[in-house]
């Protein structure tokens, strides 16, 4: 028995269009007949129906809980493209401020980053002109390659970006730079006092949130931060310190008188016992070990065998947890120039009475400071002086124990800690 139900029959006129057989019609739909049409159905199995063609104007009917499910599904779909979105941008911010923290303490205080890169670029576009630099242009440029040393992907970015997103990048760069700076500068205020208290006995003693009674209002600060060039002892430098005579400035132009071992000084070699201090041994394995490090301090000077104490802190490490090195992290292998200057520029600011950080502190320029300080090492006249430099830093480098030898770093744990690093940094690129 024949169906009573209509079936239907499509023709594939082109790729992209088709007609529709079938012999009752839908509004959204219009018929055409011709005797030329009805000719060559003919020979067809239907030779009575017309041909349909879909009129692409008109619209099939849908619900209004489909329409709402379709609108809810593509927003839903917006949402996830953006919370993406928003992801990746925050992984870039972590990712950039945490670059960032070793930038004011390794490659410059002051000198802005924007700076460092204008004089690389200066110095490539001359580099085929006898141009003579100056030493502030030298220092500059060294700060430059220290910063791609310690970030080797940031040249790249540099050059891959358009301004507006190096600009955002560098700014993240900076944020984190500047927390760390910040954070250093609370803890020293802290711990400084502590040490100050411990050695020297001071009466009163200095109250470690308190810097009121630090600087040139405190006996024992005063002494510290005496220049070297004169005799603290002497009743007249005392009086002319206090009072702040024109023949008694205090300025950026002297070495304090805590820069030096056993805070003595040599008038006739005044590089003798430079910076060698116990004061800035114990600043710098609080910025750059942990402040737990600093206990492990015996003595002063060259007898101060640092490596030792570590070695029985480490016999007993399973009545002590160890905090990570930030040495470690920032693959600090050994001490620097410019982060021995950061060190001084801190505890400087520690025995000062300022509470806030500054550039300059009355007739002191810290700016200017640490600029000579990193031209003591960096900026030498001959072989004989950059091998008493080259010295220093090894006696540095020995007495601050928690930095990775290179012998470490080739060993797997330090290897596995490397290559993750590296995974990340692939996967923060690939974003």
């Amino acid at each position: 028995m024949a169906s009573s139900h209509p079936f239907f029959i499509f023709q594939l006129t082109s790729p992209h269009s088709f007609t529709l057989l079938f012999p009752s019609f839908h509004p959204a739909m219009r018929t055409s007949e011709s005797p030329s049409d009805r000719d060559s159905d003919a020979g067809s199995e239907c030779p009575h129906l017309p041909v349909i063609h879909l009129d692409p104007s008109q619209a099939m009917p849908t619900s209004s809980s489909a329409r709402a499910k379709h609108r809810i599904a593509a927003l839903e779909e917006e949402l996830e493209m953006m919370r993406q979105e928003r992801g990746g941008k925050q992984r870039k911010t972590i990712y950039y401020v945490a670059q960032g923290r070793a930038i004011r303490c390794m490659v410059c205080l002051y000198t802005s980053l924007e700076d460092l890169i204008a004089q690389n670029d200066h110095r490539y576009e001359h580099r085929s002109e006898d141009v003579v630099s100056t030493l502030e242009q030298d220092r500059m440029q060294r700060g430059y390659i220290e910063l791609t040393r310690m970030l080797p992907w940031l040249h790249e970015k540099l050059g891959e970006f358009e301004h507006e997103e190096s600009e955002e990048m560098l700014r993240k760069l900076k944020k984190g730079a500047d927390a760390t700076r910040g954070d250093d500068t609370s803890s020293l205020k802290e711990l400084v006092s502590t040490w100050v208290n411990e050695e020297f006995r001071p009466s009163p003693l200095i109250k470690p949130n308190d810097k009121q009674l630090r600087g040139f209002t405190s006996d024992v600060c005063r002494k510290l931060l005496c220049p070297a060039e004169w005799d603290w002892n002497d009743n007249r430098v005392k009086a002319g310190i206090c009072d702040q005579t024109s023949d008694y400035i205090v300025s950026e132009n002297s070495w304090p008188m805590f820069t030096y071992e056993n805070y003595k000084i040599n008038r006739d070699n005044l590089e003798e016992g430079f910076l060698k201090s116990k004061l800035l041994v114990l600043a710098f394995k609080a910025i750059f070990t942990s402040p737990s490090s600093t206990k492990e301090v015996d003595g002063d000077g060259d007898g101060a065998d640092l490596l030792e104490n570590t070695r029985r802190a480490w016999r007993k490490s399973d009545q002590t947890k160890v905090k990570t090195c930030v040495a470690l992290i920032i693959n600090m292998r050994k001490v620097t120039p410019r982060a021995i200057a950061y060190v001084v520029c801190q505890v400087r600011f520690a025995l000062s009475s300022v509470s806030s950080w500054c550039t300059v502190d009355g007739d002191f320029n810290y700016e200017a400071f640490w600029n000579s300080i990193v031209d003591f090492f960096e900026d030498v006249p001959g072989p004989v002086v950059q091998q008493r430099m080259s010295k220093l830093l090894e006696w540095w480098t020995s007495h601050c124990e928690d930095l990775t030898p290179d012998v470490v770093l080739h060993m797997s744990v330090n290897t596995l800690a490397q290559q993750r690093r590296a995974m990340e940094d692939a996967a923060f690129d690939s974003d």
